[in-house]
């Protein structure tokens, strides 16, 4: 039978300094330096949110070569409105095959990935873009080295819970039921002329603050989203 639970969310930035300046910000806590993408010229740092939960910012790496391929998260084509923001989120599955043939809503290919000792598979559109603009998951299931969160120290933050607002809601429930989704993912209707949306409520060390696609203004001086 396939199973999913929420693995981890995802902020895409032009750079890793602006998306983790975003996350200090906002949160009041740093996240930790990440690791390289090889095959997608990637890089990442990491904020540990539960025991199997984690935030990523992730961006281009720009000391990696032009991957072959369009890079994950839309990261080729940002939107400039929204240069950081909380792109996406991915559910962690024990069967990413089934799972990914299951689902009503076109996930992309099933993709080897790696960084450092990890290793995982991950459902990827071949043109780099986010589904149903980022409100359905990617599919991930990690294959080899553990998960992430563990060898992540402990941040005080907990993820209380992720929002989508979608202008097709019920595409994303169908979705989520065709995967054996469990956890605490609601999403609400939208009008057909809004940009779909993420927010993730989280607990903090100083209260619960919100990540959302508002994102963070390349302006210093500039009133920040969250």
């Amino acid at each position: 039978m396939i199973r999913s639970h929420m693995d981890h969310i995802v902020i895409t930035a032009p750079s890793l300094e602006l998306g983790a300046e975003y996350v200090r910000q906002t949160l009041g806590v740093s996240p930790q330096a990440g690791g390289e993408h090889p095959r997608m010229g990637t890089h990442n740092c990491l904020l540990k949110l539960g025991e199997k939960l984690y935030l990523e910012v992730i961006s281009i790496n720009p000391n990696a070569p032009q991957p072959a391929r369009p890079r994950w998260f839309q990261l080729d084509e940002p939107d400039p409105s929204q240069p950081v923001r909380l792109a996406t989120w991915i559910a962690r599955t024990n069967d990413i095959h089934a799972a990914a043939t299951a689902s009503p809503i076109p996930l992309g290919e099933i993709e080897p990935m790696s960084r450092g000792q990890l290793n995982w598979l991950i459902t990827l559109p071949a043109d780099g873009s986010l589904p149903l603009h980022g409100i359905a998951p990617a599919l991930i299931q990690w294959t080899a080295g553990g998960h992430p969160a563990a060898r992540l120290q402990e941040s005080g933050c907990a993820l209380v819970r992720l929002e989508g607002f979608h202008p097709e809601p019920q595409e994303v429930i169908n979705m989520l039921e065709s995967i054996g989704f469990d956890g605490d993912f609601r999403v609400s209707e939208l009008p057909p002329d809004q940009k779909p949306y993420l927010v993730a409520h989280i607990q903090t060390p100083a209260g619960i603050r919100q990540l959302s696609a508002s994102g963070f203004s390349l302006n210093p001086d500039a009133p920040q989203a969250g």
